[in-house]
């Protein structure tokens, strides 16, 4: 009987620990109608940029066969869907490797296609074994945003560059245009690299982005909700390596912040609050719970402290915070 054991184990351990090809067709499936999602969400945000001196001048401007077969337009939306979809599949593969490194089962990434203003609801990779070590989990934790972010940052520095500057449209007028939609919120590092670029913007003037620009932005935004120090994300695993059980109480502390800017800033938090309870605010318990992590993870772990900070955005939708929208009703 103990031979016999002893052969189960070895056949177990010699066992590939990605099983990637049963449903590698789903993966490249989903990854193909993103691709279309995004060009199709990206034709609105090209249109805009191409025509954006137009569209100052006149709003209303209508979309006729010349403005939607300009081959320019075309161009910049696949640009912007390759930089997005970029940034998304560096960030999920830097999860998927760092568990590679450490033969933890884990699928390739799963694109989540949808026709949103972004045309995407992002990525993920199925984690299918449990992490036991605090190396481990901060390792995988920090992989993903770590790379997002520093894949985004180029686009919002070179999308910034080549952004228009525009005469400001009224809000009124806004509403009616077919290419004005939303107004978006800045995180901090937008803020700075564009006071570092548009250092005389006149008054009554808007910066219009570049599709490039944009792309950097969502990367920004992805970065910045994955970081939330909640249940098993990515800044849950983070939190969780770095203060153990006590970062079950940030989590509390962040559930009752959703709230709150739901109320002045953007209502989408009450939907984050929604779905962190859904999954739950506690981290899966640990083997080695009161192992130090190094000097070196621990400096990591401020590095990523600081990306949060300049990557979060309040109200990612201006306008949409519970005063604006009872208003309407």
């Amino acid at each position: 009987m103990e031979e016999e054991k002893a052969e189960v184990t070895v056949q177990e351990w010699r066992k590939p620990p990605f099983s990637v090809k049963k449903t590698l067709w789903l993966n490249i499936l989903l990854f193909v109608i993103t691709v279309f999602s995004t060009v199709y969400v990206g034709m609105g945000m090209s249109l805009g940029y191409e025509y954006a001196d137009a569209i100052a001048e006149n709003p209303e401007l209508l979309i006729d066969l010349e403005v939607l077969t300009n081959p320019q337009v075309l161009s910049l939306s696949i640009v912007y869907a390759a930089v997005l979809l970029g940034i998304l599949l560096g960030h999920e593969l830097g999860h998927f490797l760092t568990c590679r490194y450490y033969r933890i089962n884990a699928t390739l990434p799963y694109f989540i296609p949808a026709p949103t203003l972004i045309g995407t609801l992002g990525a993920f990779i199925k984690i299918k074994s449990p992490i036991t070590r605090k190396q481990q989990l901060f390792d995988i934790g920090v992989a993903g945003p770590l790379t997002g972010f520093i894949l985004s940052l180029p686009a919002v520095i070179y999308g910034l560059s080549i952004s228009k500057i525009v005469p400001s449209i009224p809000p009124e007028e806004a509403l009616t245009s077919p290419f004005v939609i939303h107004s978006f919120g800045d995180p901090l590092i937008l803020k700075i690299v564009g006071a570092m670029i548009f250092k005389d913007v006149p008054p009554n003037y808007e910066i219009f982005l570049h599709p490039v620009a944009f792309a950097g932005w969502v990367g920004i935004l992805v970065t910045a909700f994955n970081l939330f120090p909640i249940g098993q994300l990515d800044g849950g695993h983070v939190a969780y390596a770095l203060f153990g059980r006590k970062s079950q109480k940030l989590a509390r502390i962040f559930l009752l912040v959703f709230v709150v800017m739901g109320v002045f800033f953007w209502i989408g938090w009450f939907i984050w609050a929604f779905i962190i309870i859904i999954l739950g605010l506690r981290h899966p318990r640990i083997q080695d719970e009161a192992a130090p992590l190094s000097p070196r993870r621990k400096l990591i772990g401020l590095v990523i402290i600081l990306i949060f900070v300049l990557s979060f955005i309040p109200d990612p939708i201006k306008g949409y915070n519970l005063f604006d929208i009872l208003r309407i009703f």
